[in-house]
């Protein structure tokens, strides 16, 4: 057992929830429920809540049902659903609790979501994740935390069971969402990269999994060229670790980001049309995010 899901066990027990058990959500709920917390779970479908159900969890009756917990978190996947599951009604109930929203949303939905809580009477704070659902089901996410610092002081050690490092970026929360959206721009740029340099090696009889290995091993260490190169490597596509709709979604974050920076990327146009390309392909749409490697690949 992790040294912070040791801590967490020694902090008095709060009651806890957790809404949204996609491939994300439930490695990261499944971390709090073997720390042995009281966890209430919500969830669209009903199949993830049971098996957290079996771990030990609660099943909530509903998105208010969870707000009622002392501390409750979120992993959505956009901010339709955020928008369709936080309703005025489910805000209200979390008066005099503190909510932490995991997902990757758009600054303007994480702005409205503090004025929401505040207004109710709650406490409300940022932490979009770095990794994959293998990383959050180890406990070794990046969370990028963002909000008043009290609040996510409270929050910590249920943090520390998610993650292996917080990064503590400001004291407004949708800070942290802008500087999450940033990142997966950077992430999304390698994919394109690795998938260009890839189609021009792979067209001289060169091995790509002895390109991606070389890029890798050398000049470009680091999660992303390593693991993206191999799946990249061996169009291991399927099934998506993070769908590549979900990747178009970040790149409009990104946007939003550089226009209310007053920011104009040059290479923004680019990636927008690599991933309209890779949408509008009938196979290359329901894969991983980054299978826009093979726009460049198959010269879509």
């Amino acid at each position: 057992m992790t040294d912070a899901v040791t801590d967490a066990r020694t902090q008095d027990r709060a009651a806890l929830a957790f809404l949204g058990l996609g491939t994300m959500g439930s490695g990261m709920a499944g971390r709090l429920a073997a720390a042995g917390h009281d966890l209430r779970v919500w969830n669209r479908s009903p199949e993830p809540v049971q098996r957290l159900v079996d771990s030990g969890a609660t099943a909530a009756e509903s998105p208010a049902h969870a707000l009622e917990a002392d501390v409750s978190f979120s992993m959505l996947a956009n901010d339709e659903a955020v928008d369709a599951v936080f309703t005025p009604e489910a805000i209200a109930r979390a008066e005099g609790r503190t909510h932490v929203m995991m997902a990757s949303i758009s600054p303007a939905m994480s702005d409205r979501l503090a004025d929401a809580f505040a207004e109710a009477g709650g406490r409300y704070i940022a932490t979009p994740v770095l990794g994959r659902p293998e990383i959050a089901a180890a406990g070794q996410l990046n969370i990028l935390a963002a909000g008043d610092p009290a609040a996510i002081d409270d929050v910590m050690p249920y943090l520390e069971a998610m993650g292996k490092r917080v990064w503590r970026l400001a004291d407004k929360p949708s800070v942290a969402n802008a500087v999450k959206a940033a990142v997966n721009y950077d992430i999304i740029h390698a994919l394109q990269a690795i998938g260009e340099s890839v189609a021009m090696t792979e067209r001289l009889g060169v091995d790509p999994a002895l390109f991606t290995e070389l890029l890798s091993s050398t000049l470009f260490g680091g999660v992303v060229y390593t693991g993206y190169g191999g799946i990249i490597a061996r169009q291991d596509y399927s099934p998506p670790g993070f769908h590549i709709a979900l990747g178009r979604k970040d790149l409009a974050l990104a946007q939003q980001v550089a226009e209310a920076t007053g920011v104009r990327p040059a290479t923004l146009p680019a990636l927008i049309e690599v991933f309209e390309k890779a949408l509008a392909d009938s196979e290359l749409k329901d894969y991983d995010w980054s299978a826009i490697a093979e726009v460049s690949r198959r010269d879509l």
